[in-house]
């Protein structure tokens, strides 16, 4: 009869003696995250105490930092260099943190052993010895990148010298000699770019200025600090003007027969109604074999701009067009985005298209991806194309192509039903819109849902991306496929899953425990589709959310979760995103017989895109909430029914009901109680008298100040 390892000749095994079994088994599995269950097994623990004693000295080990805790009930070996590399992020409030490459676990940084770290900068740094009680801690040895050289903010002008108050965090102060100041007064929103860093001997940044962007509280220069401050261009450059300029409108009847020709062939363009830059089309007509004939039609962007051209890295650089309330910043010149390229009705225009055969079910049957010359015959905005479609044909008489516009929705609409029969993730956020006057100042705000208008050119074009990404990825088995950006989308965060399947239970949902892709997405469209319609839908789709992956670009094709295809990349709009215009001539490269393009050089450019494109939605977020700050300063004093949208261990943020503006209370102002936030549980709770505020809860509150200058509301709970 074998012995069991809680006895060790005949007496129990002591503590030091586990603790060196346990640190044996963690360093002969370095990389791997080891679950109780599995090392309880392994080391043949089978007795409570032991099995308690062993979680006793793994908590002991994680505070040594000899372990990590990757759930509560698993760990892995940390990292045993002592010197690690990882990316600072300066907190207005101090509670700097840095995070590790290769880690989602930030870690804290004081502000004495920051180095004057700011945000963004790559920094070398070590992991304190760590005191009983107290957080991991790090401190930064060495900035080896700066992320930035510039910054933004309000100028203060004094008698001899100036300062700059920076918009973003920043632990020095900016000073400005009065002789570089260009001009500048208090008050100014300017641009500055660093002359010397702190050192040794100087804890201040000294700076110049470089551009004056106009009085605070002034639109066009708020807009553009916004811009400025994540480092997007709010000019164009003039020698980049100039080239498109040189660009000839004309098509040469050689590039027309080169093309196949749909400008007998019914297209539309659907868009919104303050569009410009018309990227997409879409063409219909009964084919002889009575199948639909679909095209869908992008605007050839890459026949006028060669890469390697100056437009080309300008637009490389910038990755993406920029979407802030009252403007957009594009991503090409204006007169190749709004005039040359732009898909503009009764013009002749280039397309690179994907056509589709499909019968009545909207299944295809045969599809070709070809050059080809458009025609519009309408530009639509979709509030149009949503009265036919609602009309049915009736009463909208004197719209000449109903027939063709509701047979597009009837198409899409079975595509879409196939789409979420596939497992494809069901999302339908509200997007806040602002009416605004011709100096910028928000009239008006208000939320929009996508409908069937919105719905059928989406449909199409997923429809047109999958078939893009498959035509080069789904190559026969043992062939390798050549190189293409794709749009790739991660299986959602277990922990996170974990997580709103808790969060659902408190509203008396009922989300399944899945193992598979397919599940999980059924899973949580049954939650969306119960929770539709309520007041805590909001809420929950939130925390949804957050459980998911990021999309982004890369070479390397994982599919596509929320999408639930195997292929999926960006090709539909290369007006305004820069791996569709990659795409465009990839696949115009390998049409023509080429070979695979060079992986790590495109995998480069996805990174760089994918990077820009979550700058620029900072920038869109940050101008929403300037203006939403700026709409609900005329109501400072007003009461509003609202509901708790986040917690936070410094206050609560809530979202008004009626507008959906947010706001935020400090945990200051709830004098009721000291309050401690619950991160598993989403709430924050009173010490002395168990008072909770949760995720999702209905509150009452008063709007008391709208700061512009931080882009904050403060609200406080009405009793």
């Amino acid at each position: 009869m074998g012995k069991k390892s809680g006895k060790k000749g005949g007496k129990r095994i002591t503590r030091p003696e586990l603790a060196e079994r346990i640190e044996n088994f963690f360093r002969g599995r370095p990389d791997q995250v080891v679950p109780f269950k599995e090392l309880f097994r392994q080391l043949r623990l089978d007795t409570h105490p032991m099995k308690m004693l062993a979680i006793d000295i793994m908590e002991d080990m994680a505070w040594d930092d000899f372990l990590v805790k990757v759930t509560d009930s698993s760990y892995k070996l940390a990292d045993s260099t002592q010197v690690m590399e990882g990316i600072f992020q300066a907190k207005s409030n101090g509670r700097n943190s840095i995070m590790p490459d290769g880690s989602d676990k930030p870690i804290f940084v004081a502000e004495r052993n920051s180095k004057w770290a700011m945000t963004g900068d790559r920094v070398r740094f070590c992991i304190m010895a760590r005191r009983r009680t107290h957080i991991r801690e790090a401190e930064v040895l060495e900035i080896i990148q700066r992320k930035k050289d510039q910054f933004v903010g309000k100028l203060m002008v004094e008698e001899d010298m100036a300062f700059l108050v920076p918009q973003e965090p920043v632990s020095v102060n900016i000073i400005v000699p009065r002789k570089k100041l260009k001009g500048g007064k208090t008050g100014d929103r300017a641009v500055v770019k660093v002359i010397a860093w702190p050192d040794g001997e100087h804890r201040s940044i000294l700076a110049e200025v470089v551009d004056i962007l106009g009085e605070m509280g002034e639109n066009n220069a708020e807009m553009n600090a916004i811009l400025a401050q994540y480092g997007l261009p709010y000019k164009y450059p003039q020698e980049v003007e100039d080239a498109a300029n040189k660009i000839s409108d004309q098509i040469p009847q050689e590039e027309i027969d080169r093309r196949e020709d749909f400008r007998q062939v019914f297209t539309c363009t659907i868009d919104p109604h303050d569009a410009k830059d018309f990227d997409d089309a879409l063409s219909i007509r009964r084919m002889d074999n009575g199948l639909w004939e679909v095209g869908v039609h992008i605007a050839d962007v890459s026949h006028y701009v060669t890469e390697g051209s100056i437009i080309d890295k300008e637009a490389q650089k910038r990755a993406t067009s920029i979407y802030l309330v009252d403007r957009t910043i594009p991503m090409l010149p204006e007169r190749l985005c709004n005039y040359i390229c732009s898909l503009r009705p009764d013009e002749d225009k280039l397309a690179y298209s994907v056509i589709f055969e499909m019968d009545d079910e909207a299944q295809i049957k045969a599809h070709r991806i070809v050059h080809t010359v458009i025609r519009s015959n309408r530009r639509y905005c979709y509030e149009e194309v949503q009265k036919v479609i609602e009309d049915n044909g009736n009463g909208n008489g004197n719209d000449p192509y109903t027939e063709q516009l509701l047979t597009l929705d009837r198409l899409a609409k079975k595509l879409r039903e196939e789409r979420f029969k596939n497992g494809s993730v069901k999302f339908d956020r509200e997007e806040m819109r602002f009416d605004i006057d011709e100096t910028g100042k928000p009239l008006r705000v208000y939320f929009k849902r996508s409908q069937d208008a919105n719905k059928l050119i989406e449909e199409f074009m997923l429809a047109a991306n999958k078939c893009v990404a498959e035509s080069v990825g789904r190559v026969p088995k043992g062939k390798k496929a050549k190189t293409l950006p794709y749009r790739i989308h991660e299986q959602p965060d277990p922990i996170k899953l974990e997580q709103l399947k808790q969060f659902a239970v408190r509203f008396g949902y009922k989300m399944k425990s899945t193992s598979t892709k397919g599940a999980t997405a059924r899973a949580i469209n049954a939650l969306m589709d119960e929770c539709e319609g309520r007041v805590e839908s909001n809420t929950i789709q939130r925390v949804a959310l957050k459980a998911m992956m990021k999309a982004k670009y890369s070479t390397h094709n994982v599919g596509h979760f929320g999408l639930a295809f195997d292929y999926y990349t960006h090709f539909t709009s290369p007006i305004r995103r820069y791996p569709d215009t990659m795409v465009h001539r990839l696949l115009t490269r390998y049409e023509q017989g080429g070979k695979s393009a060079n992986q790590d050089k495109y995998e480069e450019l996805c990174e760089h895109s994918s990077d820009m494109e979550q700058i620029a939605a900072n920038a869109e977020r940050d101008s929403i909430k300037y203006k939403m700050v700026e709409y609900m300063g005329q109501f400072i004093g007003e009461e509003y029914d609202a509901h708790i949208s986040g917690l936070m261990s410094y206050g609560i943020y809530a979202e008004i009901d009626e507008n959906h503006c947010e706001g935020m209370i400090s945990i200051h102002d709830l004098k009721d109680d000291y309050y401690e936030f619950d991160e598993r549980n989403f709430c924050l709770v009173g010490r002395r008298h168990h008072n909770t505020y949760q995720l999702g809860e209905a509150i009452r509150i008063k709007v008391v100040k709208a700061n512009l200058e931080k882009r904050q509301l403060d609200f406080v709970i009405v009793e």
